[in-house]
């Protein structure tokens, strides 16, 4: 697969895993303030942030694999940053959603299926947030937005 396209896939797919991911955290963070049960097209929103930050998380890896040896060549904190702290912080935000996901399923009570998926994916889209190197980070200086 030519290394352009799917970065530029993996740039554009973090716009469609963080809006969803930010939705599904926000209908459900409603849903369990009010104590209201989760409605079916919450349920297909948090459906949908779980398999585009698993889609995601394939695309990130095989990228990673392919720039592994660019990034042994860098240094620093932009070394650091790439070989440790991005993806590693990402597993860790898709599989906190994931697991939250599937807890949210197995609850008994509606409050708990709201309250799992609210905490679950408000903390992973803010690791995702933290870990993305944005154009006004010093990693991702000359990145731009896509």
């Amino acid at each position: 697969m030519d290394f352009n396209f799917l970065s530029f896939t993996h740039s554009l797919l973090r716009y469609g895993v963080l809006l969803t991911v930010l939705f599904a955290f926000v209908v459900s963070l409603r849903g369990w303030l009010m104590g209201r049960p989760i409605l079916t097209g919450e349920r297909i929103a948090t459906i949908i942030a779980m398999v585009l930050c698993h889609i995601q998380l394939v695309v990130g890896l095989i990228l990673y694999l392919q720039n592994l040896s660019a990034f042994n060549r860098m240094e620093g904190v932009h070394q650091r940053f790439w070989k440790f702290e991005h993806i590693g912080t990402m597993i860790l935000a898709i599989a906190l959603i994931t697991v939250g996901r599937m807890l949210s399923k197995r609850a008994k009570e509606e409050s708990a299926k709201q309250r799992m998926i609210a905490i679950t994916y408000g903390i992973g889209l803010a690791l995702m947030l933290m870990a993305t190197p944005w154009p006004f980070k010093e990693v991702g200086h000359g990145l731009g937005w896509l």
